[in-house]
């Protein structure tokens, strides 16, 4: 099948109503029409001004149509996205670009004066464009969207044209994770849609007469930002489908225009991160009863992050016909597994069903049997990205082939009982090693969560001559309460075993997690070595 999302979004074009919002962006709704108009301009133009099938586009925005009208274009003319994080300094974005070998560089005008800063540090760079404000000639995104040509390319495309995921990690520099499209596509739900009883379509011709049959995907909140993983596919996914996507307007995210949005716009389904979005999304809920029809809102999910089931059962309350939906998954692979809550019932937290094409692995790649009780790495095989972008060293170790399959392993461990349930323990490089235990993360976070006085939580290993590391836990309070670090050590102890409850709990100011809502291991752990330098962690036990 020689397709990729180009001619995916070719076919739309001919499927979906023509009327039908592709993008809303507070005031501003862009049809399907005019959404296929502007994405062939951009390909049109951009192909015009020199780019070629492959080159590299960085795109530094963010939340906003001119995200997902890029996106398009660089699908339509095989042109390679590439995320960049707009918190990134100005080193860290001339890494990014550079090591992304991006021809070109796309960028809101918010960030007009540190690309002035850096673009003498990259010459490779042969095109920038503007997104708003006052761009310097030749330089305006809006002019290339607006003018030109609005018909389709009509070009041979490729099942292996690529899009680039740039991920951080908890160690080293940013890596570029690589996608063939038709390879997503597939590791994805590819137009499956058991709701309305759609299985996997076998091409791009029966996918393309579901959504004709269907009227298409419904509206779609990437609550996350778009630059990463969880917001780029989920605002894919429902443009695939034939959908909406739904952006909102704030610099960073806020549960009122959030719930705003989703009534005005009568929102079907949201993306978010955990409770960093789910915690002040029901906070607003409570704090303002009756303010918000939510009924039309079918699902939300959460990926990259556990998502707590105390907030889950509170999220239902007030729209008891939702399903929330927590994805196990990474940059370098989806469908590890999933757990869904409803009203009429939950899962215990961290534990999801197992995936197809999903095994578990030990350290030396031996297969570890369902209720053995053993811990070891998640595996996935099937359709998996072709590695990561100038680094075969990492690539061999994240896609090894075991016994004549490949697998990716991106580090998270967990647990498998006889029922095929997986019990996710975090991610290998922030596992804790103490006094000789391996200790992970997620599972004290996730008990220091549900104690009334902790807003977010994060858990690190700080090193300690006695313990080896010592489980230190870096928290913010909820607004008014009283710190009491004896009182929620004690918690822990009564819920966890002895030596997972922390030797010290700090309390921080600092962001714990990055605007994706995952965690920020690293800024943890600095400020917990910082903040205990000099003490004896172990005095407290």
């Amino acid at each position: 099948m020689a397709w990729n999302y180009g001619d995916m979004l070719d076919g739309l074009a001919t499927v979906v109503d023509a009327d039908k919002p592709a993008l809303i962006h507070g005031d501003t709704v862009s049809t399907w029409a005019q959404y296929t108009a502007r994405t062939n301009r951009l390909a049109h133009g951009l192909l015009a001004r020199g780019l070629v099938a492959g080159d590299k586009v960085s795109f530094y925005l963010r939340n906003s149509p001119a995200y997902s009208e890029l996106l398009g274009a660089c699908f339509k003319a095989r042109l390679t996205h590439v995320n960049v994080n707009y918190r990134y300094i100005e080193d860290e974005l001339v890494y990014i670009i550079d090591n992304s070998d991006s021809a070109l560089v796309v960028f809101d005008a918010d960030f007009a004066d540190r690309i002035a800063a850096i673009r003498s540090r990259l010459p490779r760079v042969r095109l920038w464009l503007q997104v708003g404000g006052n761009p310097l000639p030749g330089e305006d995104f809006e002019a290339l969207a607006a003018d030109g040509n609005p018909a389709p390319l009509g070009i041979q495309r490729s099942p292996q044209d690529m899009l680039f995921l740039y991920t951080g990690g908890t160690t080293g520099m940013p890596k570029g994770v690589m996608w063939a499209h038709q390879d997503q596509w597939q590791a994805g739900a590819a137009g499956a849609n058991p709701a309305l009883g759609i299985a996997k379509p076998a091409d791009l011709h029966e996918h393309l007469a579901n959504v004709r049959k269907t009227g298409g995907g419904g509206r779609t909140i990437p609550c996350c930002p778009l630059m990463h993983g969880t917001g780029l596919f989920t605002a894919m996914g429902a443009l695939a489908a034939g959908g909406t996507v739904v952006t909102l307007t704030g610099a960073s995210f806020e549960a009122h225009e959030l719930w705003d949005t989703v009534q005005a716009q009568r929102v079907n389904g949201l993306a978010i991160v955990g409770d960093a979005f789910a915690k002040p999304m029901l906070r607003a809920l409570e704090d303002n009863p009756g303010r918000w029809d939510i009924s039309a809102l079918a699902s939300i999910l959460s990926s990259g992050v556990m998502w707590s089931p105390e907030v889950k059962r509170g999220l239902l309350r007030f729209n008891r016909n939702m399903v929330l939906i927590d994805s196990f998954g990474a940059s370098e692979a989806v469908g590890f597994g999933r757990s869904d809550t409803t009203a009429d019932g939950t899962t215990e937290v961290a534990r999801f069903m197992i995936g197809d094409s999903c095994k578990v692995f030990d350290e030396q790649y031996n297969e570890i049997p369902p209720g053995s009780g053993r811990t070891g790495f998640v595996a996935r095989s099937g359709p998996l990205p072709l590695g990561y972008y100038k680094d075969p060293e990492k690539t061999a170790k994240t896609f090894p082939t075991i016994r004549g399959v490949r697998y990716s392993i991106p580090g998270d461990y967990c647990q498998v009982d006889a029922d095929g349930t997986l019990m996710l323990l975090g991610r290998g490089s922030v596992c804790i090693n103490t006094a000789g235990e391996k200790v992970y993360p997620e599972e004290i976070e996730e008990v220091l969560k549900t104690h009334p006085m902790i807003a977010d939580a994060l858990v690190v290993g700080v090193a300690d001559d006695k313990w080896g590391q010592a489980v230190t836990g870096v928290v913010h309070l909820e607004p008014g309460a009283v710190f009491d670090e004896a009182q929620l050590r004690t918690y822990v102890r009564e819920r966890l075993a002895g030596y997972k409850t922390p030797k010290r709990i700090l309390v921080t100011a600092h962001a714990l997690r990055a605007s994706n809502g995952k965690a920020d291991y690293k800024s943890a752990r600095s400020f917990a070595e910082e903040s205990i330098l000099g003490t004896t962690p172990s005095a407290t036990t």
